[in-house]
Order: C-alpha cells, then sequence, then structure tokens
C-alpha cells in the first residue's frame, strides 16, 4: 500500500497552531513520524493561503525536504501556491492535488503539473457536483478527465484517478459505490490508471472515537478491490495491521482471518456473512455493524455499535 500521509493538514488544530507560529520544527518532527511509519508520500494540505501563499508554501515545503526524501503532495484549491511550492522542490517528483473535471480547474491544474513534471490526482468529480453511481463517475474520468489529459501531451503514467469517498454520515449511499468505482476503474482505460482514495473521508464528521474503526474496515473493502494507494494516517498502528494482514494473508488470529475474509468477499463481489464472525467477540461485532453501514443496509447513526 502507498501511503500519501494525510497528518499536515490545516483542520488539525495544533497544524494551525504551528503555521501561525512558524514552527518549523512541528512540521519537521511530523513528516518524519510519517514517513518512519510507512508513509512513502508527504501531504502538505495548508488550504488555499490565497493572501500569504507567496511565502508560506515556499516555507513548509523547505522545511519538510530538509528531513524527507520522500515525494510531497501539494493539496490545495490555490493554483498560484501549487506553482510557488513546485518551484521549491528539490527532492522527488511532487504530487499535485487535485485537479477536476471542472472546466476552470482541468484548464490550469494539469499544465502546471507537465511544466513542473509533477505527477496529479483528478477527482471524478464535474460542475454539476459528485454523482453517487460508480458508472458515473468512471464516465467522468474516461469521458473527460483522460482524454483531456491525453490531449495536452501529459504523461499518462502521472496520473492518479480519485473516485471520492465520502462520509458515511451523510451520504452513505455514496460509500458502496464507490468500493465498485475502485474495482471498475482499472477496466476502463488502455493502461489501467493509478487509483487513490482519501480514506479517511469515509468517517468526517463521525465522533473522532469512532472514526479508526469505520477507517479501517472500508480500508479492508477497497483493499478487496484492489486499492494501492491512498492518502490516509500512517500513524495509525491498527490501520497498518489491516495492511500488513490483507498483503500477506496472515490469518494468525481471529481478526486477522476476518479482515481477509471482508476483503475476500468483496473481491468475489459478495457482501461479509453474518457467519462469518464471532460476534460473541465485542470487536467483530463492531466490525458487523460497521460492515451494514458501510455498505448501506443500516442507516448510520452516531450510536449504531449501541443498536
Amino acid at each position: 500500500m502507498y501511503i500519501i500521509g494525510e497528518n499536515i493538514h490545516i483542520l488539525a488544530d495544533k497544524v494551525k497552531e504551528a503555521l501561525t507560529n512558524k514552527d518549523r520544527e512541528f512540521f519537521m518532527d511530523l513528516a518524519v513520524k510519517q514517513v518512519e511509519a510507512g508513509a512513502k508520500c508527504v501531504d502538505i494540505n495548508l488550504g488555499p493561503r490565497k493572501k500569504d501563499f507567496a511565502e508560506v508554501f515556499p516555507w513548509i515545503i523547505e522545511s519538510v525536504e530538509a528531513v524527507v526524501d520522500v515525494p510531497l503532495s501539494i493539496d490545495t484549491t490555490n493554483v498560484d501556491g501549487m506553482e510557488a511550492a513546485l518551484k521549491t522542490i528539490k527532492k522527488a517528483q511532487p504530487i499535485l492535488n487535485s485537479t477536476s473535471a471542472e472546466p476552470e480547474r482541468l484548464e490550469k491544474v494539469p499544465l502546471l503539473a507537465k511544466k513542473y513534471g509533477a505527477k496529479i490526482i483528478a477527482l471524478t468529480m464535474g460542475t454539476s457536483g459528485i454523482p453517487v453511481a460508480a458508472e458515473e463517475r468512471i464516465n467522468i474520468a474516461v469521458g473527460t478527465l483522460i482524454p483531456h489529459l491525453a490531449e495536452i501531451g501529459f504523461n499518462m503514467q502521472d496520473l492518479i484517478i480519485d473516485p471520492l469517498v465520502l462520509t458515511v454520515s451523510g451520504c452513505q449511499e455514496y460509500c458502496p459505490q464507490l468500493i465498485e468505482a475502485v474495482r471498475m476503474l482499472p477496466f476502463s482505460w488502455d493502461p489501467a490508471p493509478a487509483i487513490s482514495v482519501g480514506l479517511s473521508n469515509v468517517s468526517n464528521a463521525v465522533p473522532p472515537e469512532g472514526r479508526p474503526l469505520i477507517n479501517r474496515v472500508y480500508l479492508a473493502m477497497l483493499m478487496g478491490v484492489g486499492l494501492q494507494m491512498m492518502i490516509a494516517n500512517p500513524l495509525d498502528q491498527k490501520q497498518n495491521d489491516v495492511i500488513k494482514w490483507i498483503e500477506t494473508k496472515d490469518t494468525s488470529s481471529s481478526l486477522a482471518r476476518l479482515y481477509n475474509k471482508i476483503a475476500e468477499r468483496t473481491t468475489a463481489s459478495e457482501e461479509p456473512q453474518y457467519e462469518d464472525f464471532d460476534m460473541s467477540d465485542p470487536e467483530q461485532a463492531a466490525i458487523w455493524k460497521t460492515v451494514q453501514i458501510l455498505l448501506n443496509k443500516v442507516i448510520y447513526a452516531e450510536s449504531y455499535l449501541n443498536q
């Protein structure tokens, strides 16, 4: 699994405080910790920074590149901020996160990525927003995103498609459709495009204590349909255990067997079955209930584990 570490994110209070205080050591330490935990790329999400992008983006890039050698993902809606970052990067090939099929975005961001030799994450979102159905997301990729990139001579090996994870809280019907989009995308174009998702988006607006479990169960399903890249928290050791168990087909513990079974069922286009779970085990019972909300079988509520 290629993990793009998500932890330098402006929505985190500590990141916001460190940026305000220009605390270079904070960002250096957080970058190192993510890479040591297994991140192969570090995402830099500081928001648009419309007023101070020319100062802030080079500052953060220089700080992080001083201590890690992995690629950096520039995560902003500010195209000028993207370029300020790209001009500063000296080490590995960066990633621009992101473009979409919206005309203005599609016109500007891919050309910027091409100019600086960056990879690009392209979202399956058009002017009318994000479609629910997997087929409609595929259509955005093969009908708009990929043809435009081919037209401008973009290196298609540097393209990453993101079919967009949305939260189980409020967008529950999108969750199973995203799984099918990840399953279908490799067959949509030759050569198959790389695919990445923002894993933790599935648990946005969920109480903090409930988020990791939802992320892990969804991850097992997505690995079942071939997911090999994601923006996620590399410091979540239980998440890393799920990745290791599924990648190595480790069935040495009851939890490892269960997560492998969830992945296997999803691979076969089957739903995990009640009999796959030891419901006398509270942890397995919680995973079963989580499967049900992610498949849109049971309506999500904050109290779903107690139902």
